[in-house]
């Protein structure tokens, strides 16, 4: 029922972006705000969210991972990022670090949700942001944030996690926690992740980015959203996230949020003077 009411991306939106001699980061994107960066060394994930339960379960149950989806599709991971707490962003991310051993880094919220999961403490790393966390070759600094008024003008499950949470978890009880904007440094690119409608522009004054992953639903929220970014990081790649309505199927086509208006974003990045990088679902993108 909810599918007939939403509008699907227009396949022209990808953008291909084929692999060269000169690439030293692969970038798949999996729906929602969750991306795999990958070097010939590195595998780095941020906010994975696979399994997308239907609206009524999503609404009605417990939350249950898609186990064998997880280990199909992201066989390897080094560190997993959150970016804030809520399901969409973090119900898979334990049992992704269960089933790879990799690091599950992010707030107090997030190594909570870690614990309630049953991951052992040498698998959780707790940061304020503002603070270089080395991944092997690579460095990651979380970037205090805000979450956008996504929800009838308000913030979504608004509050923190200083206790274990049920888990599985019922949707309404992850709240966001303390929202953090992910800097990833490969040594050869430097991405940032904001996956949230919002973010504070004094923690991104001062950086510079190559490709930053920005929530698209973003540019309904705040004025001058893709602008201010750009004006901030100077990248030269965007790539949109966080425009799918999050309820299909990994696999299905996936429905747009009613709030998505991706040919005006794909212009104003352009206007901006960066080239988009439009990604479906599982799609790759070499840079």
């Amino acid at each position: 029922m909810l599918s007939r009411l939403l509008n699907q991306p227009d396949t022209d939106w990808y953008t291909p972006v084929a692999k060269s001699s000169n690439s030293t980061l692969e970038i798949l994107y999996l729906g929602t705000a969750g991306f795999v960066l990958k070097s010939h060394d590195r595998r780095v994930v941020l906010d994975p969210y696979l399994s997308r339960p239907s609206l009524w379960t999503t609404l009605t149950q417990p939350l249950t991972p898609n186990t064998a989806l997880i280990e199909q599709l992201i066989p390897e991971a080094d560190e997993v990022l959150i970016g804030h707490a809520h399901y969409d962003h973090i119900l898979d991310a334990p049992q992704l670090c269960h089933s790879t051993g990799a690091r599950l880094i992010g707030s107090t919220a997030t190594v909570m949700v870690g614990r309630a999961a049953g991951l052992p403490e040498a698998q959780l790393v707790e940061t304020q942001g503002r603070e270089t966390i080395a991944c092997g070759n690579w460095q990651v600094r979380g970037l205090p944030s805000i979450h956008g008024k996504a929800a009838f003008g308000r913030i979504p499950l608004p509050g923190d996690m200083t206790a274990l949470p049920p888990w599985p978890p019922r949707f309404y009880q992850l709240k966001h926690g303390l929202v953090l904007n992910w800097l990833v440094d490969t040594g050869n690119l430097t991405v940032v992740h904001i996956d949230s409608a919002d973010f504070i522009e004094e923690e991104l004054t001062g950086l510079q980015a190559d490709i930053v992953c920005l929530c698209a639903i973003g540019r309904h929220y705040r004025p001058h959203y893709v602008k201010d970014v750009v004006r901030l990081l100077q990248p030269k790649w965007i790539i949109p996230c966080h425009w799918d309505s999050m309820m299909t199927p990994i696999h299905d086509t996936p429905d747009l949020l009613p709030q998505v208006d991706m040919p005006g974003m794909i212009e104003e990045i352009r206007q901006a003077g960066c080239e988009p990088v439009v990604m479906p679902i599982l799609g790759k993108a070499w840079f």
